[in-house]
């Protein structure tokens, strides 16, 4: 799959990205706003780890956010099973260097987009930690609303936390 926007290109992950997504995932600061089976540190073993993970999913449902070249980050739709089988988490990160410029904006938009006609979905959604505004403000500018506060759901570097829930929803 290729997807060509203004700022990058969503598109199916290549062998030869591991070093450029080890490069980019390898921070902190990526880490603090993902789920724990993300690792930091993030090496390139991790990295190829996770290109045959996507690479063997089908359908196709994770992609590389290539920018300037290079793989700067990722995005996926983990879709659900049984009678939620209509809708998918939306899990993404991007580089550091490339945050603030709409990129993922962009991309969680495209995606999905691709996720409702391609994949027939009518609901995706998003669990953002409560102290990751970034990320609030990239899904509502992709046409998300907030539909909840799940008070005390997770924790994340020791710290119990509130995520919120976003959905797009087709009606």
């Amino acid at each position: 799959m290729e997807l060509r926007l203004s700022h990058s290109v969503v598109r199916s992950w290549r062998a030869s990205d591991a070093a450029s997504i080890a490069r980019h995932a390898d921070n902190r600061r990526v880490w603090l706003n993902l789920r724990d089976a993300f690792p930091h540190p993030y090496g390139i073993e991790d990295a190829r780890r996770y290109i045959e993970a996507a690479l063997a999913c089908d359908p196709e449902t994770r992609f590389a956010i290539e920018v300037e070249g290079e793989a700067a980050g990722s995005i996926g739709l983990f879709p659900g099973t049984d009678v939620e089988r209509v809708s998918a988490e939306i899990g993404y990160f991007l580089g550091e260097t490339f945050w603030g410029r709409g990129i993922m904006s962009e991309a969680v938009a495209a995606v999905t987009r691709h996720a409702v006609t391609a994949l027939g979905l009518t609901r995706v959604f998003a669990l953002p930690f409560e102290w990751n505004a970034a990320s609030f403000r990239v899904l509502e500018k992709a046409g998300y609303r907030m539909e909840a506060r799940l008070r005390r759901s997770a924790i994340k570097d020791g710290r119990i936390i509130d995520q919120l829930l976003y959905a797009y929803v087709v009606d």
